[in-house]
């Protein structure tokens, strides 16, 4: 099996994401679009990400401009140390990211969102040959 490079599987990421693979939370205040393509997949992206690569899961509290929460956001420290996050885009808005920690991922079938990591997940292997 070839190696990986980070830049095609973030080329194959980008191609999955769809608004079937959104977040509903994320949705529900804004719908996503094309021209926002990250929007609502910090969470599934940094499963997949670490799926391939290993390393941590890190977890924030998004905060708007005015300062109120809205809700979370998701992305990997690397095997390495080198931080990666392949959603950060989606905010365009003056959100501020903070209170970033390592989380577990969970162990067996994913608590929420199964049905969209499984779908972002087979459209990556799809493009890019079987995953880890």
């Amino acid at each position: 099996m070839t190696p990986l490079t980070l830049a095609a599987v973030d080329e194959a990421l980008r191609a999955a994401w769809a608004a079937d693979t959104c977040s509903p939370d994320d949705a529900a205040r804004a719908a996503w679009h094309p021209d926002n393509p990250a929007w609502g997949h910090c969470d599934i992206t940094a499963l997949v990400v670490g799926d391939i690569f290993g390393g941590d899961l890190m977890v924030g509290e998004v905060h708007a401009a005015d300062g109120s929460q809205h809700g979370f956001h998701s992305w990997n420290v690397l095997p390495t140390g080198v931080q990666l996050d392949l959603t950060f885009e989606q905010f365009r808005q003056g959100q501020v990211v903070t209170g970033a920690r390592v989380v577990e991922r969970p162990p067996g079938p994913l608590p929420r969102r199964r049905e969209e990591y499984a779908l972002l997940r087979e459209r990556v292997a799809a493009r890019l040959g079987p995953l880890p």
